[in-house]
């Protein structure tokens, strides 16, 4: 078990709408359901551990890049989405927002009954992780958010959020069951953000003496722990800016998605059905899939694959979402009964934009990218939170 990262996220109000609730669940599905198709459960489990990874997730869904808010409704719509498959995917999501958090004991032991699982245990790795950043750390940040992510072999990530009124951010911190002997020892490796000052930290290692002092009362033995920890820290602009991407890896997607024929390259032939700007999407998604952890440095990035519900960079392309989501389902059910043809070719769409990086020289301009975004999203059932996007003046002219 080790604490595997935490992110730092301005806080953010706001409402997901039914309409985008139901298309996070159903492209999460099929993400997670390619994800163990290729890689299996213990992968699975360790990106959910991963904070860069999970907020690329939640980006590439439709959510605000950067909010506090990716974190809930990521959450909420993978228990809704997988848990009614669990037995036959072996992946169980427990706990939850507010009250639904302290019935993550109660639901564990239902999963441990399930499949034989230790629930005690499992139990008690998610009280401790709670505690550990609730209360053993007391740096302003207090845990309204807990989820306990495991899979039927024993594997486990926990999701869990703070609030600070005073800084008004929230603080998502991830742990993973892999090398992890003890929950009290120097769990925070690589911790980055702004000093907020003396903290109380008991999990410190010049907290020692003092913990053993508890110790001995408490009769509580801890091990030397191995962890490992990366931070993430989001700015508090909501626009999405060209210092927020890797302009060489989005540029090798827009090339590959609207200049790049696909006659070009057989591998895809399958795909050619796809318009140009789903293609765009589905090579987004593809490496949300299928990428190497280190190309997730860049969260915001994965915004352009179906924009974000308050319009940054732009409104959520409905009509491009739902063939996104339709062209995955079928690859991951064709692939279920053995023909892998479609999936291997969606994979192919992560590789070929890599290999482009190389000798890849952005010439697009990053703000026309955006507004071209913005001024072709009427075509594509462009939506936010404040409705329908509207064609341009001028087109509107021409049309009427």
């Amino acid at each position: 078990m080790k604490r595997s990262g935490s992110a730092d996220l301005p806080l953010h109000n706001g409402h997901v709408p039914k309409w985008l609730a139901e298309r996070m669940g159903k492209l999460g599905l099929a993400i997670t359901e390619a994800i163990l198709t290729e890689y299996g459960k213990a992968e699975m489990i360790r990106r959910m551990s991963d904070p860069f990874w999970f907020q690329s997730l939640g980006a590439v869904m439709g959510m605000d890049w950067h909010s506090s808010g990716i974190t809930t409704s990521v959450m909420g719509a993978l228990k809704r989405a997988i848990n009614p498959h669990s037995k036959e995917m072996g992946i169980y999501i427990c706990g939850g927002k507010g009250k639904s958090s302290r019935e993550t004991p109660n639901e564990l032991i239902a999963v441990s009954n399930r499949t034989g699982l230790n629930g005690n245990y499992l139990v008690r790795c998610s009280k401790l992780s709670a505690k550990v950043d609730n209360t053993a750390i007391q740096d302003g940040f207090q845990l309204y958010l807990h989820s306990f992510i495991v899979s039927d072999d024993g594997h486990w990530a926990v999701v869990q959020q703070g609030m600070s009124d005073r800084s008004s951010t929230a603080r998502r911190y991830h742990w993973h069951s892999s090398n992890l002997t003890s929950f009290v020892n120097e769990p925070h490796t690589f911790i980055y953000g702004k000093n907020q000052g003396k903290i109380l930290n008991m999990v410190s290692r010049d907290a020692s003496n003092a913990r053993n002092t508890m110790l001995e009362i408490s009769a509580e033995h801890p091990d030397k722990m191995l962890s490992e920890a990366r931070k993430l820290i989001m700015p508090a602009h909501h626009d999405v800016c060209s210092k927020d991407v890797d302009l060489k890896r989005l540029g090798t997607v827009l090339w590959l998605a609207h200049e790049k024929k696909p006659s070009d390259f057989e591998d895809l032939l399958l795909l050619e059905g796809l318009g140009p700007r789903t293609l765009q999407s589905l090579a987004l998604v593809s490496e949300v899939i299928y990428g190497a952890p280190t190309r997730f440095n860049d969260p915001a990035r994965f915004s352009f694959a179906h924009g974000g519900k308050d319009g940054h960079p732009f409104p959520v392309p409905l009509k491009v979402y739902d063939e996104t989501i339709g062209t995955l389902q079928k690859a991951v059910h064709q692939a279920k009964i053995g023909y892998t043809d479609k999936q291997q070719a969606i994979k192919k769409l992560t590789e070929i934009a890599q290999r482009a990086e190389k000798d890849f020289r952005p010439s697009a301009n990053f703000e026309q990218v955006i507004q071209n975004e913005r001024d072709n999203s009427w075509r594509y059932g462009g939506r936010t939170v404040f409705g329908n996007a509207k064609a341009p003046v001028d087109i509107q002219l021409k049309l009427f």
